[in-house]
């Protein structure tokens, strides 16, 4: 139940019988918090009958009627209550919803007032997500998609916003890709989004393909190189020549773009495939003094400390997990580090969390399957068996 009564405040003293008021307010609001709406609403109509003018009772008597959906009294009410008092938001977010509820076109208007003011985060919610659907029916994409990242980011495990973000962000992406595919079908770029569609769905080959038209078209061309390197690592593991295809593009791509924390880890993986220890050791390092919140630098150079220096590793590790709190794999090697600390409840908490991450990546993994869908499986260390024996 939406319970939004609001706080009432002492009547002022050129309003007659200001302590009855303030009693009716009283008794009214915590007859509302009992959900006695009928005998709350009795208190606050008795508020209006001493004092015509009282915001307050017409916000509360409001509120009443929205939480059992007479909508057409609410949005009366609480329009009262917004004429003698501009400043109380939530009587504002319950007129727009009411509005809304009934057709009214001043929805958008009262929601847009009320949105920003709001301190009550599920009314909020409430409010931000009609909003939205408002701008989505009048094909707003723009507006739609700042409020919803609003309410991402004040509620980022409400089921109801999640949903609603992604369809947002979905439709937003189609939109721009079509208008980028009418503007420009043969471009660069049309290219390379042709190429991370494909690697999105698992056909890396082709995606290589329209990297590679992508760069035949600009040499230059901002970020391709890099991701062009990553698809052909991954699309030929073991290969040497696909090792060294790849090194190259990486080589071009510090010339384009400049020295970045991915395309040094990417320099190391290379490396490690090599048998260059050393020279691994070096790129993640300079990975990690690049951006310490990398995370495949911070796994790493965990890795390198594992055996000589399991608290390093614990180190990098946990400062992983500050990164990626999802990521089974950190989770994983922490289970390592701690067991070579002799510290076994830790290294079962976080073989542990491994199994149920994992769990619920295999979970993510059948739903996409659903939707025809591939999503990258996330590498499991192959001594996997061998850390969680250990840890039980």
């Amino acid at each position: 139940m939406l319970a939004i009564a609001l706080a009432s405040s002492p009547a002022q003293n050129t309003r007659p019988d200001t302590t009855h008021v303030h009693e009716h307010l009283q008794k009214g609001e915590t007859y509302l918090k009992a959900n006695d709406r009928s005998a709350a609403a009795q208190e606050f109509n008795a508020v209006l009958a001493l004092d015509p003018r009282n915001a307050e009772a017409y916000a509360n008597l409001g509120t009443i009627s929205f939480l059992e959906h007479d909508y057409r009294a609410a949005a009366r009410n609480c329009r009262k209550a917004v004429e003698i008092r501009p400043a109380l938001a939530q009587a504002q977010a319950l007129l727009g919803i009411s509005e809304k509820r009934l057709g009214d076109p001043a929805a958008r208007a009262s929601l847009e007032q009320a949105f920003p003011k709001l301190k009550d985060k599920q009314l909020r919610l409430h409010t931000g997500l009609e909003l939205a659907q408002l701008y989505e029916e009048a094909g707003d994409s723009g507006a739609t998609a700042a409020v919803m990242k609003t309410l991402v980011d004040l509620d980022a495990d409400n089921v109801d916003v999640l949903f609603m973000a992604q369809r947002v962000y979905a439709e937003l992406a189609d939109d721009t890709l079509n208008k980028l595919a009418l503007l420009a079908p043969g471009s660069a770029r049309m290219q390379q989004v042709i190429a991370e569609r494909l690697v999105n769905e698992g056909d890396l080959k082709n995606a290589i393909e329209h990297y590679k038209l992508a760069l035949q078209l600009d040499p230059h061309l901002s970020g391709v190189h890099f991701e062009l390197a990553e698809a052909i690592l991954q699309s030929s593991p073991g290969d040497a020549a696909a090792e060294e295809e790849a090194q190259k593009q990486l080589e071009t791509a510090l010339a384009v773009d400049g020295d970045s924390a991915k395309t040094e880890c990417e320099f190391a993986s290379i490396a490690l495939l090599r048998s260059q220890p050393d020279q691994a050791l070096a790129h993640y390092k300079q990975a990690f003094q690049l951006d310490p919140n990398e995370v495949q630098a911070q796994l790493g150079l965990a890795k390198f400390a594992l055996n000589d220096n399991p608290q390093e590793a614990v180190k990098y590790l946990k400062m992983a997990v500050q990164s990626d709190p999802l990521n089974g794999s950190v989770h994983y090697q922490l289970a390592q580090a701690y067991r070579r600390l002799q510290m076994p409840d830790m290294a079962r908490k976080e073989a542990k969390l491994f199994e149920e991450i994992k769990k619920a990546k295999d979970q993510v993994q059948a739903l996409y399957h659903q939707m025809n869908r591939n999503v990258k499986p996330e590498a499991v260390p192959p001594d996997k068996e061998e850390v969680i024996d250990h840890a039980q």
